[in-house]
């Protein structure tokens, strides 16, 4: 979910059926046609870096969270606050972040975020060997790592436009990376469950720690020249701060993806950590059993991303979006639903989770694609990081209020208050310009001040 901005004085805001717009291609339908990245071995080496990556992020974002319930017996508003200070650091920086990256080469930036969090990540079984360990400092640890994950996550989607070169094949890279991501999904919470319960919660962070070096060792072996940002006469931190959010804000296709992504972010944040106290504390599900129902829940998400690019060749873009982002803001609501013998409550919520991925595997494709296709390459880092500082700004603070509605409410109440409300979004869904793109949207202009 995504980011960047610029004062649009002469490009205005993109209007999806304005007169005298000039499509990325004729169809999606031809860009399938063209060759594909398959033969661009510099992006399969990120390709292949980010997918370990990620699959050993999956490992932390268990092992955080069981890490404290385990070794320190946190309450549900301590767990919520552990998460949402895993992913505050891209409401408060995410925008100057951008601003830094849209100044250097991303490359460089990605390689220091990486090493920080390899070094924070293998501290935390350090310290725990050490009896050093406390819940303090290991929410400290947990800002910190999110930290590093701004800078990364605001330079790599910036970076990947220098690696593909093409706008016709944005689509393709999407599909992708968001595979990538679903695949993480996929094999992540399974592996993480049997990693927990085999070596315990600290210990397992060890192998997101190695996940780290691969990428790092990925991103070494790149040799696409990355062309240095074009130097400008005079740089002013809150004026490019301000035609980041503005670029963002004043497209109407760009506003609508970032609200509704906000609310998405918030909804799915929040149902997975009312999920994880409501198994771990009132089921009594065991790390391997959590790990297996999202694992196998996750599976909608690798689906989804497979198949995104023959449906967005198949019918028409805003369509697809609409679809896609109402499977995953319905999905939450099998969760409360579910009751009965264990097996159908598994089965239940297999398949809430199953929904959600389904639809987010679709539409993060068209998200991307279409934040990629209206934005110029000087603005590229700043509207990531708008982006990023809405969206995971709902995922931060969907964490704390996880914690705090489940220990007023109970998880099972907390999770029907969440999946009300994240069914209330789908009225915003439907009123969205972007459900009523046929295609994606002209290449951006330039602009003016950069």
């Amino acid at each position: 979910m995504t980011e960047t901005s610029a004062a649009a004085a002469d490009a205005g805001p993109y209007d999806g059926e304005a007169a005298g717009s000039v499509r990325v291609a004729d169809s999606v339908a031809e860009k399938l046609a063209l060759p594909g990245l398959w033969h661009n071995a510099d992006f399969l080496r990120f390709w292949l870096g980010e997918t370990v990556s990620l699959l050993g992020t999956q490992v932390t974002n268990l092992a955080l969270p069981l890490t404290a319930i385990g070794a320190f017996g946190a309450s549900d508003e301590q767990v919520g606050l552990l998460r949402f200070l895993q992913l505050v650091p891209y409401l408060g920086l995410a925008l100057l972040i951008g601003v830094w990256t849209d100044r250097a080469r991303r490359r460089p930036v990605m390689l220091g975020a990486n090493l920080v969090r390899l070094l924070l990540l293998t501290l935390v079984p350090l310290l725990y060997w050490w009896h050093a360990l406390t819940l303090p400092v290991l929410m400290a640890i947990a800002c910190a790592v999110g930290t590093a994950s701004v800078v990364f996550d605001v330079s790599w989607m910036s970076y990947v436009p220098v690696l593909v070169r093409s706008p016709e094949h944005y689509v393709e890279a999407g599909a992708k990376m968001s595979a990538a991501s679903s695949a993480a999904d996929v094999a992540g919470p399974g592996l993480a469950g049997v990693l927990v319960s085999a070596l315990g919660a600290p210990v397992a962070l060890v192998v997101d720690a190695c996940s780290y070096a691969v990428s790092v060792l990925s991103l070494l072996l790149i040799r696409t020249p990355e062309p240095r940002p074009a130097p400008a006469a005079r740089r002013h931190l809150w004026r490019e701060l301000r035609e980041g959010l503005d670029w963002v804000l004043r497209d109407r296709v760009l506003r609508a993806l970032a609200l509704v992504g906000f609310c998405c972010n918030f909804s799915m944040v929040t149902v997975w950590t009312m999920f994880l106290l409501y198994g771990t504390h009132d089921l009594h599900l065991g790390s391997t059993a959590l790990g297996t129902v999202l694992a196998t829940a996750s599976v909608g998400g690798l689906i989804g991303a497979l198949v995104s690019r023959r449906v967005i060749a198949r019918f028409p873009l805003g369509r697809v979006y609409l679809t896609a982002q109402t499977a995953l803001l319905l999905g939450p609501g099998l969760i409360p639903a579910a009751a009965g013998p264990r097996p159908v409550m598994l089965a239940m919520f297999v398949l809430s989770f199953f929904t959600t991925y389904l639809g987010l595997g679709v539409a993060g494709v068209v998200i991307v694609s279409l934040r990629q296709a209206v934005t110029p390459q000087s603005m590229m880092g700043r509207m990531t990081a708008a982006f990023r500082t809405l969206l995971y700004g709902g995922g931060a603070l969907g964490g704390l209020s996880a914690g705090l509605l489940t220990g007023r409410l109970g998880a099972r109440g907390a999770l029907t208050v969440a999946a009300v409300g994240s069914a209330a979004v789908v009225v915003a869904l439907v009123l969205s310009p972007v459900s009523r793109l046929r295609t994606l949207p002209a290449a951006a202009r330039r602009p003016t001040g950069t």
